[in-house]
């Protein structure tokens, strides 16, 4: 694509560094998009640590009240092989957070941002500011280029 170095920015700091073109830009818009995704991944993750927490958690009262009606047999196969289950083989949840958390999604973060130093002098959202400032109408209210506009 063309170099439109030109290219307006709602302000200095998500302004297109000088020699940086529309590929580039496009490419670590791209990049910071797929960060956004796994930043969602990562909480539907939390999400899916909390559910299964509590679910084991509401096992002991599942146990306390199949006893209380009779039913050892079954209180004991929910006590014996639900309660405290690892949820993939050797672990709990919160061991896949800690694996997801210092693996994946800190190398995933980590070459995000050393994209943005090595190529936008470390700028954010270079390619939605220029949206921003392309899509707006000036001089209407709700389409100031900043808070302070």
């Amino acid at each position: 694509m063309a170099d439109t170095q030109g290219s307006q920015a709602v302000d200095e700091g998500h302004s297109r560094p000088v020699g940086v073109d529309d590929t580039t830009v496009e490419a670590l818009g791209e990049l910071s998009k797929a960060l956004e995704t796994i930043h969602r991944v990562r909480g539907h993750l939390y999400s899916a640590h909390q559910l299964v927490g509590g679910a084991d958690l509401t096992l002991d009262r599942v146990v306390k009240l199949l006893r209380e009606a009779g039913h050892d047999e079954v209180a004991d196969r929910v006590e014996h092989e639900l309660l405290g289950r690892n949820v993939l083989p050797g672990r709990w949840t919160f061991q896949i957070m800690e694996e997801f958390d210092d693996g994946y999604y800190a190398t995933f973060q980590e070459v995000e941002r050393e994209a943005r130093e090595k190529l936008a002098g470390g700028r954010r959202h270079i390619y939605e500011a220029e949206m921003k400032e392309r899509r707006r109408t000036h001089g209407i209210p709700g389409h100031e280029a900043t808070p302070e506009a």
